[in-house]
């Protein structure tokens, strides 16, 4: 009788035991919902404020609470820099780059003074790429290949390869540029170049691996436009200037051989002449210093047999293609004096424009005003030193050339210069010309060409071989004669 009852408890614990089990399962179900939907909105308020302090038009917040939810999201800002910040994630820092959307992975561990000065120095180095480019083109290329890719002959490496740059730190391509490379053709730039030149073309060098976008282009240039423009090598093809802007207080020398003669004996011994390079040389040289890098100023001299006339002169350069510019320019004033600059003056007003074609040719288009010129002629040996008295005549001619690269450091070179005013009251009889190969070699340049023309002062420059040298016929393609020019950049 006893033992049902007995039954019947247990029953009722146990139905008492399962519903406090589902009681409790229940509380903890809406517990876990409720710190989830908790640990939601507070992100999202976190959110909302990040929102609000990069934009603008959001709600503002304090200073102090800006710094202090950037810290909390690991935001660094740079100072000096509108379109570069720092974050932290894992212990590595980031630098973002808002202009250029792009992201990269720095080694600074934390965002220290230190680390935000160096992100600081890398946003600087990155306005001075654009001068960086134009350097590594007028002194660099010849040997590193245009864009930095390398040539074979040359034994340069291709800086455009993850590999190469992967072994480069920026501190190591400065290095190498200011000192050189001993056992190498590589030399040491330091006092050929500033310090802000060589700190841009490591700049540049260092952009030019995978997966950035060098800012090769000044302010207003679209890179296209920029990989498309042509760096003369010499200041002339073979007589005619190319206009090229000069280095900000670099010095330059230019030195010139014209075969205008034929030998003295004939016969069929003359092929061993080597077309007159074993005669007499007209030989001149001048040199060239870069005021600014818009302004120079040049002085050249020729020799007693052409004259013996010497030129003064200055330029300036106020249009360049690297500079984002359709077309690059300058302005050339020069005064020449004969008998080492003791009379026969001759004012000379030029205007040298250049236009790139491709990256590898180039078009030049000169036209020239000189006041008081006179007849190309030569000394005759059994009078005295000074030239002689000639009749003055305003002349106009207009000089038109081009160069085409057909290797990297080699093209081809190729002027002419039609007077349209006074030209036969200067005894010329068709246009002075010139053409010929031209090959750069680090800071040198040599061309190698044949022209009817012996002179290269500007005065001279249209004058014929058939005034020179009292041949009408002189000037022909059959009076060609060989010549050279060797420029090199001295520092």
């Amino acid at each position: 009788m006893h033992s049902q009852p007995s039954a019947i408890r247990v029953r009722d614990f146990s139905r008492q035991a399962r519903g406090l089990a589902r009681a409790a399962r229940v509380i903890f179900a809406a517990v876990t919902a409720a710190l989830a939907l908790l640990s939601t909105q507070l992100g999202a308020s976190r959110l909302n404020a990040a929102n609000s302090a990069a934009d603008p038009v959001g709600a503002a917040m304090p200073p102090g609470a800006t710094t202090a939810l950037a810290t909390s999201l690991g935001v660094r800002f740079v100072s000096g820099s509108s379109s570069t910040l720092l974050i932290e994630r894992d212990g590595k820092t980031y630098v973002v780059n808002l202009a250029d959307k792009t992201i990269q992975l720095k080694d600074s561990p934390s965002a220290s003074p230190g680390g935000l000065a160096a992100a600081a120095a890398m946003h600087a180095s990155a306005q001075s790429v654009p001068s960086g480019a134009k350097t590594f083109a007028d002194n660099c290329a010849s040997c590193h290949g245009e864009g930095g890719k390398g040539m074979r002959a040359m034994k340069t490496p291709d800086f455009t390869l993850p590999s190469v740059q992967a072994a480069l730190s920026g501190e190591l391509v400065t290095k190498t540029i200011r000192e050189g490379k001993p056992g190498t053709a590589m030399p040491a730039w330091a006092g050929k170049l500033s310090d802000e030149q060589i700190d841009a073309v490591a700049s540049f060098v260092k952009t030019l691996g995978a997966g950035t976008k060098p800012a090769q282009a000044a302010p207003g240039a679209e890179p296209g436009q920029m990989a498309s423009v042509y760096t003369p090598a010499d200041d002339y093809l073979f007589s005619m200037p190319t206009g090229r802007r000069l280095d900000r207080h670099g010095l330059y020398f230019n030195f010139t051989h014209r075969f205008a003669f034929n030998p003295t004996f004939t016969g069929t011994g003359t092929v061993n002449t080597l077309f007159g390079m074993d005669g007499f040389s007209i030989s001149s040289f001048g040199l060239r210093f870069g005021v600014t890098d818009k302004l120079s100023i040049s002085a050249y001299r020729s020799p007693s047999l052409i004259g013996r006339p010497i030129e003064l002169g200055v330029a300036y350069n106020f249009a360049d293609e690297h500079n984002g510019q359709p077309l690059s320019a300058q302005v050339r004033a020069s005064v020449d004096g004969q008998g080492n600059f003791s009379k026969n003056f001759t004012t000379n007003l030029e205007l040298i424009v250049s236009r790139s074609v491709t990256r590898r040719a180039q078009l030049y288009f000169d036209p020239t005003v000189s006041l008081q010129d006179r007849r190309l002629i030569q000394k005759p040996g059994s009078l005295a030193s000074a030239p002689p008295d000639m009749p003055g005549f305003n002349t106009f001619y207009i000089g038109v050339g081009g160069a085409l690269d057909i290797r990297p450091s080699v093209a081809l070179v190729a002027e002419a210069f039609p007077t349209l005013v006074n030209g036969p009251e200067l005894g010329i009889h068709r246009p002075a010309f010139a053409f010929g190969i031209q090959k750069r070699v680090l800071r040198h340049a040599f061309t190698l060409g044949f022209s009817n023309s012996p002179g290269t002062v500007v005065s001279q420059r249209a004058g014929t071989r058939a005034t020179f040298v009292g041949q009408p016929s002189a000037d022909t393609p059959s009076g060609l004669f060989i010549g050279f020019d060797l420029m090199r950049q001295i520092y």
